[in-house]
């Protein structure tokens, strides 16, 4: 069975980076697209970014776009999303997913296993 970790998570002001990762067992991580949604309280989980199983095709949410960039590193097992110029919307509980094929997708029902998320507090 897949289980994601996400971590990297934490409080920061408007204006900062972080830099979220997240690391899969019970799977081979080359074989899965990967993609990063987070759900702020009372709202509905969004897509934020995608990326797929080599790394070479990658999509964001146009909130992200040029602030927010999704990597992976196959020999390390682990994605990242690195994210800069934040914003206090962006502040929500962000969750890493995997989906046992080639291209990411921006529907959270398409994924087949989830982390299980890593909280992160922009202050304005």
């Amino acid at each position: 069975q897949v289980q994601l970790v996400e971590s990297g998570g934490g409080w920061v002001q408007a204006g900062g980076s972080l830099r979220l990762s997240c690391t899969i067992s019970g799977g081979t991580f080359g074989n899965y697209a990967m993609g990063w949604f987070r759900q702020a309280p009372g709202k509905e989980r969004k897509f934020v970014a995608g990326i797929s199983r080599s790394g070479g095709i990658k999509d964001y949410a146009d909130s992200v776009k040029g602030r927010f960039t999704c990597s992976r590193d196959n020999a390390k097992i682990t994605v990242y999303l690195q994210m800069n110029s934040l914003k206090a919307e962006d502040t929500a509980v962000y969750y890493c997913a995997a989906r046992f094929t080639w291209l990411a997708t921006t529907t959270a029902g398409d994924y087949d296993a989830w982390g299980q998320g890593t909280q992160v507090t922009v202050s304005s």
